[in-house]
C-alpha cells in the first residue's frame, strides 16, 4: 500500500498542468499527483469544489501556483479535515484591491474585443512574469505561449472573474495546522515578495523559501531550487502521524 499522501497541484493564470511538470517529473511513479485545471470556472469556489472531487478518498496535500494558490486556499477551506499540507507559490492571501480588479476588467475587455486581441494580452505578460534575465530564453517563451493558447481566451476570462471575486484569507490562514510551504521568485512583480512574506508569517507550520533570480515564474525559472522546496515540503507531510 502506497503511504505517500497523494497531491494536488494548481496552475496558475494563463497556465495549464505543464507549469508543474519540473515536480511531476521529481515525483514520477512515487505517489499519487493530480493536476487539475483552474480555467474552467469563473468562481474560486468552484475550481476548488471540481478540485477536490478529482482526488481519491481520504487526506492530501494541495499546491497551488499563483492563481491556483487562491484555488488552494480555497481547497483547504471546503476540505479542511482532509488537508495534509498546504504548498503556495507566488501568490497571496488578500483580496484583490478596487485598482486590481480594474486592471482585470481591463483586460477582460480587451480580450472580449476582439479577434487576436488574447494573444496579445497574453504576449504583453511576458515582461512582468519572467526575471529580466530569461527574456530571451526562447524555450521558456515559448512554453508560456503554448499553455496561454492551450487555456484560451475564454478560459483566461473565467479566470479573471474568480481572481477578482476571490476572498481575504488572512483570517483564516493561522488556524491551518499543517506543514505549509511559501514560494516566491526574489523578483516576483505579480506577487510581490511581501505578499509570500505575510502568508509564511501568518501560517503555523511554514517555510518560507525565497528564490533568487527569478521572476513570477519561478518553477519554471529555477525548478531545481522549487523542486528541493516541494520535496522537502512533502517529507514533513508524510512524516505527520495523525
Amino acid at each position: 500500500m502506497n503511504q505517500l499522501t497523494p497531491l494536488l497541484l494548481l496552475p496558475g493564470l494563463m497556465n495549464d498542468a505543464r507549469v508543474w511538470d519540473p515536480v511531476t517529473a521529481a515525483l514520477a511513479g512515487g505517489r499519487t499527483c493530480i493536476v487539475a485545471p483552474t480555467h474552467l470556472h469563473d468562481s474560486i469556489a468552484a475550481s476548488a469544489r471540481a478540485a477536490i472531487a478529482s482526488m481519491p478518498p481520504g487526506r492530501f496535500a494541495v499546491a497551488g501556483f499563483s492563481l491556483g494558490g487562491y484555488v488552494a486556499q480555497e481547497v483547504c477551506r471546503q476540505a479542511s479535515d482532509r488537508i495534509a499540507g498546504l504548498g503556495l507559490v507566488g501568490s497571496g492571501a488578500r483580496a484583490d484591491s478596487e485598482e486590481a480588479r480594474q486592471v482585470r476588467r481591463r483586460m477582460i475587455q480587451a480580450v472580449c474585443g476582439g479577434s487576436g486581441a488574447f494573444g496579445q494580452v497574453a504576449q504583453g505578460f511576458a515582461e512582468r512574469i519572467v526575471h529580466p534575465s530569461r527574456l530571451q530564453d526562447r524555450e521558456l517563451l515559448r512554453l508560456l505561449a503554448d499553455m496561454a493558447s492551450c487555456v484560451g481566451g475564454e478560459g483566461f476570462v473565467r479566470q479573471q472573474e474568480a481572481a477578482m471575486g476571490r476572498a481575504d484569507t488572512r483570517d483564516w490562514l493561522p488556524g491551518l495546522h499543517a506543514p505549509a510551504l511559501v514560494v516566491c521568485g526574489r523578483e516576483d512583480q505579480v506577487t510581490p515578495l511581501t505578499l509570500s512574506q505575510e502568508m509564511a508569517s501568518l501560517l503555523p507550520d511554514a517555510e518560507l523559501v525565497v528564490v533568487d533570480e527569478a521572476g513570477h515564474m519561478s518553477i519554471l525559472e529555477q525548478p531545481d531550487t522549487v523542486v528541493a522546496a516541494v520535496l522537502r515540503w512533502l517529507e514533513r507531510v508524510d512524516a505527520v502521524r495523525l
